[in-house]
C-alpha cells in the first residue's frame, strides 16, 4: 500500500481528497526541483533584484539596468540624469543572458559608462518609456524599484537611485530572533504614518525615538509593521502596493527604516513585514499592471486577473518570473532590511479563484475543489522554504487566511504550506457579532467557550481580540463598542461613569479570554493603541473628511495622563502579556474546561495544568465562596485580577491571596464582571 503524505495520515477528513493532495504536492516538488536544476538553489532563484533594475558596478565603472517586458516594441531609460530625454538612452533586447538569467525570454538591458552620464548619483530620478505591444508609448515605474519619491506638485511617483557615499552601518548581528515555535509571540502590529500624535504623516525616526521604547515597555516582542512597500493612496492602509522593493518614502528613507529595525533588535524585538503578495495596485502610472501591454504580465488575464471587491490586479502563481519576483522580494526585505519574518496579507483572496467569497468552507472537498488556485499554494510552500532557508530556526510566517484549508501551517515535505501561524479571524468577529447582537446578561458561556476555542490542536494561531480592521472608519474598536462616546468625557479617575465601568471591566476580560482560550500553542496580537482602549477609530485624509489628519494618529497622552483610565488598561494589557511570558502561551496544549454556570455567568478552565482562570461575566451577581472543581489539589495563590485597583477595578480582592483545595474544590469570592488567574504552588 502507498504511504501516505503526513498531512494525510494526520488527518482521516482528508483521506478521501488524497489523490488530489498528492498531485499538488508532486507539482511543488517538481517546481522546486526544476528551480534547483535551473538555479542551483531556491536561494539563487530567489535574486532577481540583484540582476534587474538600475545597479552601479564599482569594478567596471559601469550602470547596468534591466527590465523584464517579453512583449513591448521599444525602452528606453530616461531621467533627470539625461534631461529626461525620453529616446537618447535606448534598451535593447538580451538574445541570450549568461548564466541562469539566459533562461528568461523579453529581457531588456543597457549599460552606461558612468563617465557618460556624470549627473547619475545618489538621489537621480529616473523611469523607462516604454512602446508597448498595442504601439501605446507611456512613462513607466520599474518593475524592480528600490526608492521612489512623489512630486509635491504633480502627484506622480519616481524611481530613486538610493546609494549614498557610506552604507548603512548595521551593527544587529549579534541580534537572534528566538525560536518561534518555542516562544510565544507577542505581537504589536503597528503603521508607521499614523503612529504619530501630531496630525501629519508619522516617520520610520518619529516612530523609533517614540513609539518603540512602548513597545519594549508593553512586553511585546515581535514588531510588525503595516504599510512598507510604496503605495500611491495612503488611505489603501498600504495594502494597494506599487512598488514592491521600494519601502514606501512617506516616512522617510530606506536607511530610516534600517535604523528603526536595528533599533528594534537592539531591544530585543524581532521586526515583521506585513507582506502583500497577493495583489497590486492597478494604477497604470505607478504600478507592474500591463507594463508591457499584455494583461497577463504579472497579473492573471481578464476576469481572473481582477479582484471583483478590492479594485486590485492579482498575481499571476502560474508564472516563473512572477514567482521569481515574489521570491526575490521576501530575500530583499531580509537581507537588505534585516526584518525577521513576515506576515502574509490575504492569503484566502491568493489560494481561491473566488477570491474567499463564498460560504462554502468547512467541507473539505471545496478545498480542493476547481476553484482552488494550486500554483498559489505552490508559490506559498516555497516562500516559507525560503524563508526558513533566510531565517534558519527562527522565522517568523503567517498567513492572514480565513477559510481554514488544511495544511496551512504543516511543513512542506509533509504535505503543507510551511507558515508556522495562522491567524484567527474568526475571534474578533464573534466579539462584534456579541457585542452588536446580545447584552452581556444574555451571552452563553458554552458558546464564548466553544467559538474562542474553535480551532485544530495542530495548527498554531495567532490570537487577537481586535486588529487594525476593526479599527477603521466603518467598523468600532471593542473599546468603543463597549463605551461610545463616553470615551470623550468620562473617562477621569474623578468621577465614576456606570458605562465606563462596565466598559473597562469587558475589555479585560475579553481580551484577557481571547489570549488564554483562544491562543494556546500560539501567540496573541494587538494593534497599536488597542491595548490602551484608544478611542477613535482610524480615517486617513480623504475628499469626505476634508483631507484631515484627525483621525489618522494616535493619542499617546491618553495612556499617559493619570487622571484618565486609558492606563488602566494599559498597565492590565502589560500584566496580560507578562503572564503569556510567564507560562509560555507557545507551548500550552489547550485550556482545560473545568466547569460552566449560566445562570451565574461564569467559566472556569486550567492551563498548563497549574493555572487556574475563572470569569463571571454576569453584570451584578458576586458569591462567596464560590466552588469550582479543579484537576489538581494543592494551595494556589491569585496571581492576577482584573478587578484589581491598579487596573481601574474596585479591589474587591486581596492581591496574592492564597486558597485551599478541599475534596477536589477550589473556594474563591467570584466577583462580578472580573476575571481571576490562580497559581497553583505545590
Amino acid at each position: 500500500m502507498k504511504k501516505l503524505l503526513p498531512l494525510i495520515e494526520k488527518d482521516p477528513w482528508l483521506w478521501p481528497m488524497a489523490e488530489r493532495i498528492e498531485k499538488r504536492y508532486n507539482d511543488y516538488v517538481q517546481t522546486k526541483s526544476w528551480i534547483e536544476r535551473a538555479w542551483g538553489s531556491l536561494y539563487d532563484f530567489a535574486s532577481a533584484h540583484h540582476y534587474f533594475g538600475l545597479h552601479f558596478d564599482a569594478a567596471t565603472k559601469k550602470w547596468t539596468f534591466r527590465e523584464w517586458l517579453p512583449h513591448a516594441r521599444h525602452v528606453f531609460l530616461t531621467g533627470d540624469f539625461n534631461l529626461w530625454d525620453q529616446t537618447s538612452h535606448p534598451l535593447h533586447r538580451v538574445q541570450k543572458a549568461n548564466g541562469p538569467f539566459g533562461n528568461i525570454e523579453g529581457v531588456w538591458e543597457i549599460e552606461i559608462p558612468a563617465s557618460s552620464v556624470p549627473s547619475l548619483t545618489h538621489l537621480s530620478r529616473y523611469k523607462i518609456y516604454v512602446q508597448d505591444c498595442n504601439g501605446k508609448w507611456a512613462m513607466r515605474m520599474p518593475a524592480y524599484t528600490f526608492f521612489t519619491q512623489q512630486d509635491e506638485t504633480s502627484k506622480d511617483f519616481c524611481a530613486v537611485v538610493w546609494q549614498p557615499e557610506k552604507p548603512f552601518p548595521w551593527r544587529d548581528t549579534a541580534f537572534r530572533s528566538p525560536d518561534f515555535s518555542k516562544t510565544t509571540p507577542l505581537i504589536y502590529e503597528a503603521h508607521i504614518g499614523m503612529a504619530q500624535e501630531r496630525e501629519g504623516v508619522g516617520t520610520y525616526r518619529e516612530f523609533t525615538e517614540k513609539v518603540l521604547p512602548r513597545v519594549k515597555a508593553g512586553g511585546y516582542n515581535v514588531l510588525q509593521l503595516m504599510a512598507v512597500a510604496e503605495h500611491p493612496y495612503y488611505g489603501s492602509f498600504g495594502y494597494h502596493v506599487s512598488n514592491f522593493f521600494a519601502p514606501s518614502s512617506r516616512f522617510g528613507t530606506p536607511d530610516d527604516l534600517r535604523a528603526l529595525v536595528q533599533e528594534a533588535h537592539r531591544a530585543g524585538i524581532s521586526v515583521v513585514m506585513d507582506v502583500v503578495h497577493a495583489h497590486f495596485v492597478k494604477n497604470f502610472n505607478e504600478g507592474l499592471d500591463r507594463l508591457d501591454g499584455t494583461d497577463d504580465l504579472y497579473s492573471y488575464g481578464a476576469q481572473a486577473g481582477t479582484h471583483p471587491h478590492w479594485d486590485s490586479r492579482m498575481f499571476n502563481f502560474s508564472r516563473n518570473e512572477v514567482r521569481q519576483f515574489l521570491l526575490s522580494n521576501l530575500r530583499y526585505w531580509v537581507e537588505e532590511f534585516h526584518f525577521d519574518g513576515f506576515r502574509f496579507d490575504g492569503v484566502t483572496a491568493m489560494i481561491y479563484f473566488h477570491r474567499g467569497y463564498t460560504d462554502n468552507f468547512g467541507t473539505y472537498k471545496n478545498y480542493f475543489g476547481d476553484q482552488v488556485d494550486n500554483n498559489a499554494l505552490i508559490y506559498l510552500s516555497l516562500a516559507n522554504d525560503l524563508i526558513a532557508t533566510l531565517k534558519p530556526g527562527t522565522h517568523l510566517s503567517m498567513a492572514e487566511e480565513v477559510s481554514g484549508m488544511p495544511g496551512m501551517t504543516a511543513p512542506t515535505q509533509e504535505g503543507g504550506m510551511g507558515f508556522n501561524y495562522r491567524l484567527s479571524m474568526g475571534i474578533p468577529d464573534f466579539w462584534i457579532k456579541l457585542l452588536k447582537e446580545r447584552q452581556d446578561e444574555d451571552w452563553v458561556m458554552t458558546e464564548l467557550w466553544s467559538t474562542v476555542n474553535n480551532r485544530l490542536a495542530n495548527v498554531p494561531q495567532i490570537a487577537y481580540a481586535e486588529s487594525h480592521d476593526q479599527a477603521l472608519v466603518g467598523d468600532q474598536t471593542l473599546a468603543f463598542r463597549l463605551m461610545g462616546a463616553k470615551m470623550y468625557d468620562a473617562m477621569t479617575t474623578l468621577r465614576n461613569d456606570p458605562v465606563v465601568e462596565r466598559g473597562i471591566a469587558l475589555h479585560k476580560m475579553i481580551r484577557l479570554f481571547s489570549m488564554f482560550v483562544g491562543g494556546e500553542g500560539g501567540g496573541w496580537l494587538t494593534f497599536m493603541g488597542n491595548e490602551f482602549g484608544h478611542p477613535e477609530w482610524i480615517d486617513f485624509p480623504r475628499e469626505g473628511n476634508g483631507w484631515s489628519y484627525h483621525y489618522a494618529r494616535r493619542q499617546w497622552t491618553l495612556a499617559d495622563d493619570g487622571l484618565l483610565r486609558y492606563r488602566f488598561l494599559q498597565d492590565f494589557d502589560r500584566a496580560m502579556l507578562a503572564l503569556a511570558t510567564r507560562i509560555n502561551l507557545r507551548t500550552c496544549d489547550f485550556a482545560w474546561l473545568l466547569h460552566t454556570d449560566e445562570e451565574g455567568k461564569t467559566l472556569s478552565f486550567d492551563v498548563a495544568g497549574d493555572y487556574i482562570f475563572v470569569f463571571n461575566w454576569h453584570p451584578t451577581q458576586s458569591t462567596p465562596n464560590y466552588e469550582i472543581p479543579v484537576r489538581r489539589e494543592g494551595k494556589y495563590t491569585l496571581l492576577l485580577c482584573s478587578d484589581d485597583m491598579p487596573f481601574g477595578g474596585f479591589g474587591r480582592v486581596e492581591p496574592g491571596g492564597e486558597y485551599f483545595t478541599k475534596n477536589g474544590k477550589l473556594s474563591l469570592y467570584n466577583i462580578n464582571r472580573a476575571a481571576q488567574v490562580f497559581y497553583r504552588k505545590d
